[in-house]
């Protein structure tokens, strides 16, 4: 039985779930998500949890059980308190500043590079710390919109500029030996 999967997910108060065979359906302060899964799955609600069963240990079923599981629990998770990815800005001269809702880039290009958040995605700046924050209910995109975020200008190994998770160690290279001594 796999370990993730044999785990319960709870539901916390103002979360409502509805689970109609393999379409489930989470709702909660901060949004709303609907995700259909395997049939190869059983997904049922019972005592304010959520409940994951497969029939069988076909690898095939064992390989979706958890995963099915972890997927909910990101669901629930979500849409009650949201998810965030913090990204830094490192560089002599480089910054990230809103322009509305939207982000602007000031990473070493001849011109800004402004990005348009996704619906049920938004940005938060800080100049002070030169961080930028990805905030949203739906783990994926939320991951996805920061790895677009971090691919404008990916840190470089030489100096270390660019934009990098918080946190991420960025391997440096030593640069060019130079000329020997003959």
């Amino acid at each position: 039985m796999s370990r993730i999967g044999r785990l319960p997910v709870d539901i916390p108060s103002g979360v409502q779930v509805e689970v109609n065979g393999v379409d489930v359906r989470v709702k909660g302060p901060k949004g709303e998500m609907k995700r259909s899964f395997s049939s190869l799955i059983q997904i049922k609600m019972e005592n304010n949890q959520i409940n994951v069963t497969r029939n069988s240990d076909n690898p095939a079923e064992r390989a979706l059980h958890g995963a099915t599981r972890a997927i909910l629990a990101n669901m629930v998770h979500g849409v009650n308190k949201g998810f965030e990815v913090v990204l830094q800005v490192e560089g002599v001269g480089y910054r990230a500043e809103m322009d509305g809702k939207n982000l602007a880039l000031f990473v070493g290009y001849s011109h800004p590079v402004k990005m348009e958040p996704p619906v049920g995605v938004s940005f938060e700046t800080d100049a002070k710390t030169r961080q930028i924050k990805v905030l949203g209910f739906d783990k994926e995109l939320v991951g996805q919109v920061a790895a677009n975020v971090r691919n404008v200008r990916p840190p470089e190994p030489y100096h270390g500029k660019g934009l990098r998770y918080l946190g991420e160690r960025v391997r440096r290279k030593a640069g060019k030996a130079g000329k020997g001594a003959k």
